[in-house]
């Protein structure tokens, strides 16, 4: 299928996928709206831009009545719902945060595709309770609300027909990573400033994929009829602990240098993440294509050519 003249809607374009998305379908050809919370941004953090050219709107997606005036104005073709309050601590602060940022939006945006028929892509979380973590609980409030909205989205299919595909991406990594306290940035950015990162033992294993990688999977499940209903992880299905992450990009950045681990703590309570790639092989014809050492690579590319 063209993307030319289809009008794609993307909440969450201020970050990290929902920025490389918008950036994405405009180049093939789409006209792409972005919603953001305040006039003149995208969401709540506005350091990764979309392509020029992108239509945008401010609407809280709180609010159900605004939420369904967006659809009724944009009509879209496709609604990608990536918009989220990122934010793992397991403070019980959070829980209100996230339940209204992950779980009520998330329903308004179901509820305003569902009056319009509108093919939705929506955002899981790989922390979810699935088989790749052997349907561990989640771990912290904003896996909770996460999850809710998945079974959601399921309700809004199952009862409604809303034609939805839910995609639950992986420790995602790559260039403009709006949050540069995670992990790669953080030690990216300290190594290119010359400055010694403060690391933790780095046990922690995970499954990580390139952005590039997940935005494909975002096109394709625009795409695919034979996606809408499923549930799919978006990964690699390759675990890589902290620790061989952090020696890769030293041995990239700053070859002399070695890096100290355990001086800052582990976070508790984290769950060993891996993705299945069956399910989004065989309905999305999707694998990611970036090997680990060449995305790393082109992260730190990225950032050295950033002026400081």
């Amino acid at each position: 299928m063209t993307w030319t003249g289809r009008r794609a809607l993307v909440t969450g374009a201020s970050g990290f996928i929902g920025g490389h998305l918008a950036a994405r379908l405009a180049a093939l050809g789409a006209e792409v709206h972005t919603v953001g919370r305040r006039a003149g941004t995208d969401g709540d953090d506005a350091a990764s831009t979309p392509a020029d050219g992108v239509q945008r709107h401010q609407v809280d997606l709180r609010d159900p009545e605004a939420t369904a005036e967006l659809a009724r104005t944009v009509r879209p073709d496709v609604l990608y719902h990536l918009a989220s309050e990122v934010n793992g601590a397991r403070d019980p602060e959070m829980v209100r945060v996230t339940l209204a940022g992950n779980l009520v939006a998330a329903v308004n945006v179901l509820d305003a595709a569902r009056a319009h028929a509108v093919r939705t892509v929506m955002t899981g979380s790989i922390e979810e309770p699935r088989p790749g973590n052997g349907h561990a609980p989640p771990s912290s409030p904003y896996a909770m609300a996460k999850w809710a909205a998945t079974g959601y989205a399921q309700l809004y299919h199952r009862l409604w027909e809303l034609p939805v595909t839910v995609l639950r991406p992986s420790m995602v990594y790559g260039p403009a990573q709006p949050d540069t306290t995670k992990l790669i940035p953080y030690v990216t950015l300290c190594l290119l400033r010359g400055e010694r990162p403060r690391l933790t033992k780095g046990t922690k294993l995970a499954d990580w994929i390139y952005v590039d990688d997940v935005v494909d999977a975002y096109v394709r499940a625009g795409e695919s009829d034979k996606a809408i209903g499923y549930t799919m992880d978006i990964a690699t299905g390759v675990q890589t602990s902290a620790h061989e992450i952090v020696m890769k990009l030293f041995a990239i950045a700053a070859p002399e240098q070695t890096p100290e681990f355990g001086a800052a703590p582990d976070r508790p309570y984290d769950i060993t993440q891996v993705g299945d790639l069956a399910p989004a092989a065989e309905l999305l014809g999707w694998r990611p294509v970036t090997d680990l050492d060449d995305g790393l690579r082109r992260t730190v590319d990225w950032y050295g050519k950033v002026p400081a």
